[in-house]
């Protein structure tokens, strides 16, 4: 029997990907996006999922959706929106706008976990939003909580990732159990200066991430669709190499799944501009052109932080994908994907616009699986390899838009709300026909 854990505010489910790849079962995810409950849903099918907010889900729901009775939870985790820091006078956790960090705590507390992870941006550590770490942990202490200090913010190119991203992680123990420690860093990033050990292998580089990759330009088809099937790949070295599942080592500690290797995916082209193409070929790897400000990859480096835009309901705003240091337009999202982390098993929404945000919301599964590593090793298990093989889910969950999947889930779709006279739902036009434009694909640069 595995421990098992419990994913809030799960996005596709890079965190989930990590912890199932650290020796965990998780079991149930939590994740208002209907789009993204689709391609999580996809990737864990033996997963329950709960198309909806924290705000509005129990511990007692999340256990009757998981088919875990009475059973302990080893962990709880996931990242909050944290947006409520003008208010003068009041506590950060008692702005409205904080609520999900509220109910993030308190769903652990209901859960009894035994541990929690709480992973945001690295601002949360600096000036006046320092106050919001304060109060989280006395929150936290007053619900029978230990949180492990000082806190540290990891960076991912720590752990074999191409990519410099950091993010804050905070561990939280029930009180009178062992906190779990922070992971030690398993790669020397290639780019950046560092104080870590020199004797650490140097981690993989945009080169060692792409390489290997066909070019999705080659394939007309991918003008239409994102997925094409080649045997037109380079040969991989050891990073590409697991992307790929090449090795029973790839899946870690994971199930492995049941999928067609020689399937490039993810891979929707861009038609950009013969202007564009000029600037890119004029931009030097690892600068940043100047009138799109999108960022050309150096080969021998690390890719700039992968950033998702926002939703609909926002102003879609989409953030940009990186230049390839090969050729002359964007990165596609699986290009992105190896970037980050995912394996190629691993599919994403077919629009680049979905897909590219699920990416750039997610937590790089490497980065999740070091600190699950560490939770692993504070419950005093040995993980143990899983012999399952699982049948990954419908295709169609992939191709949905936000209408369909939320019809599929039987929610309202993001941008609805309630006529407090009527009870009709009303949609606001332009924030959905904008988010639909934006489904079928990134605009031309």
């Amino acid at each position: 029997m595995r421990p098992i854990g419990i994913d809030l505010f799960a996005g596709a489910g890079g965190m989930s990907l990590g912890f199932e790849q650290a020796g965990f079962d998780v079991v149930a995810a939590v994740e208002i996006d209907p789009v993204h409950c689709a391609v999580h849903k996809y990737n864990f099918p033996h997963c329950a999922i709960l198309p909806k907010s924290v705000v509005d889900t129990t511990g007692e729901e999340i256990r009757e959706q998981a088919k875990i009775g009475s059973r302990g939870v080893d962990v709880v985790f996931g990242g909050a929106p944290c947006q409520g820091f003008s208010l003068i006078g009041q506590r950060v956790l008692d702005d409205p706008r904080n609520a999900l960090v509220k109910d993030f705590l308190r769903i652990v507390s209901e859960l009894d976990a035994r541990h929690f992870v709480f992973e945001n941006v690295k601002g949360l550590t600096v000036g006046k939003h320092r106050q919001f770490l304060e109060e989280f942990i006395e929150e936290a202490e007053l619900l029978g909580y230990q949180v492990r200090l000082p806190w540290k913010v990891l960076n991912a190119a720590d752990f074999g990732v191409p990519q410099n991203r950091e993010r804050l992680i905070l561990f939280g123990s029930k009180s009178g159990r062992s906190l779990p420690g922070y992971p030690r860093a398993s790669t020397q990033p290639a780019d950046r200066p560092s104080d870590l050990d020199p004797s650490l292998p140097i981690g993989p580089t945009a080169f060692d991430a792409l390489d290997d990759l066909p070019n999705a330009e080659s394939f007309e088809a991918l003008k239409s669709t994102d997925e094409v099937e080649t045997r037109s790949w380079n040969q991989p070295g050891s990073y590409a190499a697991e992307m790929r599942c090449l090795s029973n080592r790839s899946w870690h500690f994971g199930p492995a799944r049941e999928w067609t290797p020689n399937l490039l995916t993810s891979s929707a082209r861009t038609e950009h501009t013969a202007i564009s193409r000029r600037r890119f070929a004029e931009t030097l790897p690892g600068t940043v052109e100047p009138i799109s400000r999108f960022y050309k990859l150096a080969p021998d480096g690390l890719s700039n932080t992968l950033r998702a835009g926002t939703d609909g309901a926002r102003g879609a705003f989409t953030s940009p994908r990186p230049i390839h240091y090969a050729y002359n337009r964007c990165v596609t999202v699986r290009e992105m994907a190896r970037l980050h982390g995912f394996p190629d098993w691993f599919r994403f929404h077919e629009t680049k616009w979905h897909g590219a945000r699920q990416i750039g919301n997610s937590v790089p599964p490497p980065m999740a699986r070091a600190v699950a590593e560490s939770v692993i090793h504070a419950l005093g298990w040995c993980p143990e390899e899983s012999f399952e093989t699982v049948t990954l889910g419908d295709d169609r969950l992939l191709r949905m838009t936000v209408s369909q999947a939320a019809n599929y889930f039987g929610v309202e779709a993001p941008g609805t709300r309630r006529d407090k006279k009527s009870g009709a739902t009303k949609r606001k036009q332009e924030e959905i026909e904008r988010q639909r434009i934006l489904e079928r694909a990134y605009e031309n640069v």
